[in-house]
């Protein structure tokens, strides 16, 4: 689960998809804790066993960009630890910010991406600005080969800005998610039902692997 920048909802799309699927999540790099981390909002949200849970490879204290976060708190990101775990079922891998953003002073959050070779689900806004940032970010996953599944559009509907983003990239839309007053695992049951998310994914997954 990546998105088309910071504060995008990844967390809130991956709970989403976390309870729909039953799966377990998986947040390698926290940057940042504040009153939860995001492995804690998901538990919460999704209101998933905590077996289902992967404990982060890396806590950091501060919420900027893991490269500068690490060397904050003086610690040194071992690659080994980012090797995407073995479990029995599905597995949403929740990425910390945007593409681009550096895990260590050589080494891209898109890198790690590449290095995982696991299809990609892109979280980008409803509004404005998304059009730049979503095609911008859609032009470094093709670059480097890496499948895009598709797109979560979040926030207020939005009349045009899905419709363009599918023309301009020929990718589907997976799901619009809606603004919601009240975020709960109920109410994420409902939404995940009424828009056959489920389907959609296994319709997408074996076109993938024909091509």
């Amino acid at each position: 689960m990546c998105g088309t920048d910071t504060d995008i909802g990844k967390t809130l799309i991956s709970s989403f998809f976390v309870r729909g699927l039953n799966s377990f999540y998986w947040k390698p790099i926290q940057s940042g804790i504040g009153s939860e981390t995001d492995s804690q909002a998901v538990a919460r949200l999704a209101r998933m066993n905590k077996g289902k849970i992967i404990n982060e490879a890396y806590i950091f204290k501060e919420p900027v960009s893991p490269h500068w976060a690490a060397e904050i708190d003086q610690k040194v990101i071992n690659f080994q630890l980012l090797n995407l775990p073995i479990v029995d079922g599905s597995l949403i891998v929740e990425t910390a910010g945007g593409l681009m953003v550096p895990i260590t002073r050589n080494f891209l959050q898109i890198d790690q991406i590449k290095k995982w070779d696991i299809p990609v689900i892109l979280v980008c806004r409803s509004g404005l600005g998304t059009l730049n940032h979503t095609l911008l970010s859609i032009e470094a996953l093709k670059k480097r080969n890496i499948k895009i599944l598709g797109l979560v559009v979040n926030g207020e509907k939005h009349l045009d800005n899905p419709k363009t983003l599918t023309e301009f990239s020929n990718l589907p839309i997976i799901a619009e998610f809606p603004f919601m007053q009240k975020i709960d695992s109920k109410n994420l049951d409902i939404l995940w039902k009424s828009l056959n998310i489920k389907n959609k994914l296994i319709t997408l997954l074996n076109s993938k692997k024909d091509t």
